[in-house]
């Protein structure tokens, strides 16, 4: 046998035996069950500046998980000593409505640094309860001798009131419809008019 034809066998020997050994520590690398995310929500990671990471509170509204507005039902003390909440739902101009922070959360899978749970601010404390106006104009102009438009909104004994006395006859009919107009005449519970009939 030459030294040539015994580098070789050995050689090869050696080949299979890291193959063998590769092909052993693949699959656990493969098999291995990924690192599950953290179930700790408050769970944060320091931000560094020059990182690629972003802030988890800079990330837009499509990667959280936000809460409704905080309702305090008119009180004030409580929302303070919160500190975010609101006291009044709803308003027909953009002075009238209250502005909020709500509590948001990030979604599973997205990678970002700092609190993954936060306080957002910006939210507007608003509420749709299926009041369209154009709905109950049409029902004020046609029916409202009758006092539609006031059972529509939920406004159930001022109704029957305008039931009974067929719309103050014609009188209440006619400033119901200019209230409407105006937007001094909303629904009972509050809640703004639904923005798309």
């Amino acid at each position: 046998m030459s030294v040539y034809h015994h580098s070789h066998t050995m050689h090869g020997v050696f080949t299979i035996l890291l193959l063998l050994s590769a092909v052993s520590f693949i699959p656990s690398k493969i098999l291995a069950e990924p690192p599950r995310p953290s179930e700790d929500l408050s769970s944060s990671e320091i931000c560094i500046p020059h990182s690629p990471k972003v802030n988890c509170s800079f990330l837009p509204l499509e990667f959280l998980e936000c809460e409704k507005p905080t309702d305090h039902r008119g009180n004030e003390s409580a929302r303070d000593d919160e500190g975010y909440g609101c006291v009044k739902f709803g308003g027909q101009r953009f002075e009238d409505v209250e502005i909020t922070k709500v509590w948001c959360s990030v979604l599973d899978g997205i990678d970002c640094c700092g609190e993954r749970r936060f306080l957002r601010d910006g939210f507007p404390c608003i509420k749709y309860s299926g009041h369209y106006f154009v709905t109950t104009l049409i029902y004020s102009v046609l029916l409202g001798f009758l006092g539609m438009d006031r059972f529509c909104l939920g406004q159930t004994g001022t109704a029957v009131g305008k039931l009974l006395t067929m719309g103050g006859v014609g009188i209440w009919w006619i400033v119901d419809i200019v209230l409407l107009i105006t937007g001094s005449l909303t629904p009972e519970d509050g809640s703004n008019w639904n923005p798309y009939v």
